[in-house]
């Protein structure tokens, strides 16, 4: 029996869209931000590839995965950053049990949420279909150890942000890119001006033609 207390978004529900698992070639984890829902952050699938991309969104306990800003120190937020990562972490696992590797595997967070999927992938570097961080970046105060260990393997990152975001810093977002280009990544950052905390349409279309490549449905050349 998992301790709640202890891990507060372990066994919560996980919602599923998109194709079938049995019948996908690639799957995307969609973590929501602070205060949102899984059927929130599942919207955005709406507007993404369907043929072959099953899409699953982990939900929060309380619709929160930690309590103070990401920059805090990391005790002040926990159990629920350790928790988030597992419920990542597990996620991840019950798909590759399904058939699908996780260089086939995205993982996609906005907000809180890409908070932690950024931090997810740096501790647990390796080759994974894709890292879209949406208005977040890696966790922690600004004299937080970042001596991650292994190789991204060339994995796509995606980061887009405002320049003014009210709850990200741009220097965030700039250590966020540098990390993963250390790690081994394709980083692609995108900064968009005076846009406010939100999701745009050029990240969406970044996010189309990605999901093309990883599911198979467009070559790259």
């Amino acid at each position: 029996m998992i301790n709640s207390s202890l891990y507060p978004h372990q066994n919560k529900s996980v919602l599923h869209g998109g194709a079938k698992i049995q019948h996908a070639d690639a799957a995307v984890i969609m973590v929501h931000g602070r205060g949102a829902t899984a059927q929130s952050i599942m919207m955005l699938a709406e507007d993404l590839p369907q043929r072959g991309v099953a899409y699953f969104a982990p939900q929060a306990a309380k619709n929160t995965w930690y309590p103070k800003t990401f920059l805090a120190p990391l005790d002040q937020n926990s159990p629920g950053i350790t928790s988030g990562l597992k419920a990542i972490e597990d996620l991840i696992k019950k798909i590759e049990k399904k058939g699908i590797p996780k260089k086939k595997i995205v993982l996609l967070g906005f907000s809180q949420g890409a908070c932690l999927v950024t931090e997810f992938a740096a501790r647990n570097a390796g080759l994974y279909g894709g890292i879209i961080g949406l208005s977040g970046g890696v966790i922690g105060p600004n004299d937080t150890p970042r001596n991650y260990e292994g190789s991204m393997q060339g994995t796509p990152v995606f980061l887009g942000c405002s320049d003014v975001d009210y709850h990200i810093p741009l220097e965030r977002v700039n250590l966020t890119a540098e990390i993963f280009e250390r790690l081994g990544a394709k980083v692609t950052k995108r900064i968009y001006e005076s846009l406010g905390h939100t999701v745009n349409q050029d990240e969406m279309q970044f996010i189309r033609e990605l999901l093309e490549v990883v599911s198979g449905a467009k070559i790259e050349e």
